[in-house]
C-alpha cells in the first residue's frame, strides 16, 4: 500500500511517500480501506516528536480515518498511527459507524475536533447558558465547531480570535458576536471590550505564550480557561496558585485520549450529540482543503503558517 513514512523526527521535510506491507488486524481489531484521513495539527508535533506522547522510528503518522470494512461497514475511527495511508487498523472500541448523510469531511471533522470542543465546553468549563466565552482560533477546526456549539446552547456571547480579517468573518458568519485580531497589542483589553467592558467567563485557548497570559487576565470572577494546545510553541507565564484563588479563577488541560478513561462511552455520547446537530443543520463542518499523498508536506507547512481554515483531509487514493 502507498503510506506516508517518517524515518527521522522532524519538520515537513520528514514526510515521505512509501510503499509498505498491508497491516493486519489482530483480535478486537479492524482493518480498513481509507477513503480519507484526517490533518491535524497534533500530526505536526507527532512528526517532530513533540507530541504529549512520544513517537517511535519508523512510523506512519495520522490519528484518524474514515472508510469501509471488510464487512462493508462505514466507520470512523481513531487510529493513533497509522493514518496517511492507503489502510489502517483500529481498534474495534475507537471506531464508530458513521450515519447516513453524513460525509467523509464532516464525519472526520466530529472525530477529533468535533469531540475536542464537545468535551472543552461540556466538561472543561462547563459553559453554562448566557455566560460569554472566547474561542482561540476560531476559524480552524476546533475553534469553528466550538464558535457554533456554543451559540447552540445558549452561551450569552461568543467572542472569536483569528489571525486574518477573512478568518474573523468567518468566525462572525458561524454565529460568534465579536471577533477581535489576537496579535492586539493588549489583548486583555480588547476582549473584555468585546464582551461590553466586562470580564469573560469561559476561555478556550490553543496558542500559548502571551495570548493564554492575556486571556487569564481577562477572565471575571469564577471564570475557566480550559487550555488544550500549544500552536506558537511558546510557554505561558508561570501561574501562582495564590492568584487564581485572588481572581477565583480556574485552569484546566484537556487531552482527548483522557476521555477514554472516563466511565461510559463519552465520545458516543458526543458523537451521538454532534451528529444529530449536523443532521437538524445547526452545526457544519468548515471544509478546508483536500490534499494528495505527495501534498502531505505542503499541508503540514500550512498548519504550521496558520494559513489554514476548517477541516483539513488526506486522500490516500493521489
Amino acid at each position: 500500500m502507498r503510506a506516508i513514512q517518517i524515518t527521522e523526527f522532524g519538520g515537513p521535510e520528514v514526510l515521505n511517500v512509501a510503499e509498505l506491507p498491508d497491516p493486519q488486524a489482530g483480535p478486537g481489531q479492524l482493518l480498513i480501506d481509507v477513503s480519507r484521513a484526517g490533518i491535524n495539527y497534533a500530526d505536526t508535533h507527532q512528526a517532530e516528536n513533540s507530541y504529549l506522547s512520544a513517537s517511535t522510528l519508523p512510523m506512519v503518522p495520522g490519528g484518524e480515518v474514515v472508510g469501509t470494512t471488510a464487512d462493508g461497514r462505514r466507520v470512523v475511527a481513531l487510529v493513533g498511527t497509522g493514518g496517511y495511508a492507503e489502510k489502517a487498523v483500529a481498534s474495534e472500541g475507537l471506531a464508530w459507524d458513521v450515519p447516513d448523510g453524513i460525509d467523509d469531511v464532516t464525519a472526520l471533522g466530529m472525530i477529533v475536533q468535533g469531540a475536542s470542543a464537545w468535551v472543552l465546553l461540556r466538561r472543561s468549563v462547563h459553559l453554562a447558558p448566557g455566560e460569554s466565552v472566547v474561542v482561540h482560533a476560531a476559524a480552524g477546526g476546533v475553534g469553528s465547531l466550538a464558535v457554533q456549539l456554543a451559540k447552540a446552547w445558549g452561551a450569552g456571547r461568543v467572542i472569536a480570535t483569528a489571525s486574518s480579517q477573512d478568518k474573523r468573518d468567518l468566525a462572525l458568519e458561524l454565529g460568534a458576536d465579536a471577533a477581535v485580531d489576537p496579535n492586539e497589542p493588549d489583548l486583555r483589553d480588547a476582549l473584555i471590550e468585546a464582551n461590553g467592558g466586562r470580564g469573560v467567563d469561559a476561555v478556550l485557548e490553543m496558542t500559548g505564550g502571551t495570548v493564554t497570559d492575556q486571556s487569564l487576565r481577562a477572565l471575571a470572577p469564577f471564570g475557566r480557561l480550559a487550555f488544550y494546545g500549544m500552536a506558537s510553541r511558546k510557554e505561558p507565564s508561570p501561574v501562582r496558585p495564590a492568584n487564581l484563588m485572588r481572581h477565583s479563577t480556574t485552569i484546566s488541560g484537556m487531552w482527548l485520549a483522557h476521555v477514554f478513561q472516563l466511565p461510559g462511552d463519552v465520545m458516543r455520547t458526543a458523537l451521538d450529540e454532534l451528529f444529530g446537530l449536523v443532521a437538524e443543520g445547526r452545526l457544519r463542518v468548515i471544509s478546508g482543503g483536500e490534499y494528495g499523498l505527495s501534498e502531505v508536506r505542503r499541508a503540514h507547512e500550512d498548519l504550521r503558517a496558520r494559513r489554514t481554515t476548517g477541516k483539513l483531509v488526506l486522500d490516500p487514493s493521489r
